[in-house]
């Protein structure tokens, strides 16, 4: 309980005096409970929590110091403040030194009693605090993240304070930081967590599509509608709505989003009928929102109706040794799924690791450590065995070139065919693998299959391979 709420027990054998204390407390926002006696202490310490108790030591059936020693063997333990009689100091020292938290010597004036009990309840919600943020500050995983970085304990704490509340929240964070995940760590902590989450990647869908992909269409809408078909915010229903890349809507949707967002209400495409859902918002961009705002790619009414609680990832060339963590959890699953040996990180290959920029993030260093299972069985994982750009650590910048330096060239020889490009990007990933198609393919992130289908197409591979 807060302080404002506490549940006090007065444990006073004088029952004058109990109504005294309790007079004393009448005006404050405290829950306060009487037993005369220690049996009653006991009774009411089974029955109830409390957050402070006020103890008089001199009881006609207990000793007050064993009734102590028993009171703080509860949990969660109270406060105890002890009440003793005048000029009675030493017994006030061995309490303390028994683990009350303060003491009082009678007579005492009501000021006194306030001022200590709300000193005790204080130190009681401070301590509690202090535990909470000890147990955060230890987390190594959270919600299917893994990570013990400070910047990753505050997303943590914005992601369980936000899950509860109907208010719409707002990622950013660069490509491969685990936007979705956050959204869907909000969504498995809220009490929507039994109802529908629904992820819409606004980037992915053509521009002409969009607006059916979010509300739906009727039979005949359009070219192609066949038959009546729901959309995400329809089949969100009760529950939660991610839009991810939510920068990259038309603004002409945009409109329309806000109008949804505002009052739960919509049309299916072609359809003269509004409808009204009951969705929770969250959306994502890998871009800087308010740039887009400021450059008129984003309305700033919606921004403003988005953009309620703000959730930013950071990057992971920022979380230092959770680069570390990470990969060990990739490389144990993809050595169980691939029936490999690891079992660790070479001291070589964790260097790497955290030299590393990461300019892709956690995709980028899943897809490194799924790459170096694939073509390699060992013990340890070594930093040979990792992809070149993650071997050398981080990227230099290349250095540009003064403009006066650069010869003019006809626009025919600064502009290439893609085939021939993509020609010499795969016989180069060739010869650098010793010939080792299959290895090639994992480092360019394509099918062995599509290697021999083009080299076949050039001339230089047989059917059989295709085949194989």
């Amino acid at each position: 309980m807060t302080g404002d709420r506490a549940t006090i027990l007065l444990v006073e054998d004088t029952r004058s005096l109990a109504e005294v204390y309790r007079a004393y407390l009448r005006d404050t926002p405290w829950t306060l409970l009487h037993a005369a006696t220690g049996q009653e202490a006991r009774a009411a310490l089974a029955a109830h929590s409390f957050d402070a108790v006020l103890l008089d030591l001199n009881l006609p059936d207990a000793d007050g110091m064993e009734l102590l020693r028993e009171i703080r063997m509860h949990e969660p333990k109270p406060e105890v403040i002890v009440i003793t009689a005048h000029g009675s100091v030493a017994v006030a020292v061995a309490a303390m030194k028994e683990g009350a938290t303060d003491f009082l010597a009678k007579p005492f004036a009501r000021e006194r009693l306030c001022v200590t009990v709300a000193n005790a309840l204080e130190r009681r919600r401070l301590a509690r605090d202090l535990a909470l943020l000890r147990e955060a500050a230890e987390r190594t995983t959270f919600a299917g993240f893994i990570g013990a970085a400070p910047a990753m304990q505050a997303v943590y704490r914005i992601i369980e304070n936000a899950a509860a509340s109907r208010a719409t929240v707002f990622i950013t964070g660069e490509s491969g930081t685990g936007k979705e995940l956050a959204a869907e760590a909000i969504h498995r902590l809220s009490p929507r967590r039994d109802k529908p989450f629904v992820a819409l990647n606004c980037a992915a869908i053509p521009r002409e599509l969009m607006e059916s992909e979010v509300f739906g269409h009727v039979r005949g809408a359009f070219t192609g509608a066949l038959a009546d078909r729901a959309g995400a915010a329809s089949e969100a229903d009760g529950g939660t709505l991610f839009l991810d890349e939510v920068c990259e809507l038309d603004l002409a949707l945009q409109g329309k989003l806000l109008r949804f967002v505002q009052t739960g209400r919509f049309q299916r495409v072609g359809s003269p009928r509004e409808e009204q859902v009951d969705v929770r918002f969250v959306c994502a961009t890998n871009r800087d929102p308010l740039a887009e705002v400021r450059q008129g790619r984003f309305r700033e009414d919606l921004y403003y109706r988005l953009h309620v609680i703000p959730v930013t990832l950071p990057p992971l060339r920022e979380r230092g040794e959770d680069i570390l963590r990470i990969a060990e959890a990739f490389l144990a699953r993809f050595a169980t799924e691939e029936g490999k040996r690891f079992r660790g990180l070479a001291p070589d290959a964790r260097e790497a690791l955290l030299a590393h920029a990461w300019p892709g993030n956690v995709r980028e260093l899943e897809n490194a450590i799924r790459t170096a299972v694939v073509l390699h069985d060992a013990d340890l994982l070594e930093r040979a065995m990792l992809p070149p750009q993650v071997q050398g650590g981080r990227a230099e910048r290349a250095v540009p070139v003064p403009q006066h330096a650069v010869e003019p060239m006809p626009e025919a020889r600064l502009i290439r065919p893609l085939a021939e490009i993509e020609r010499e990007a795969i016989e180069r990933a060739i010869a650098l693998c010793g010939g080792n198609i299959a290895r090639a393919a994992a480092h360019l992130g394509v099918s062995p299959s599509t290697i021999y289908r083009k080299r076949a197409s050039w001339g230089q591979g047989t059917a059989a391979e295709v085949a194989e």
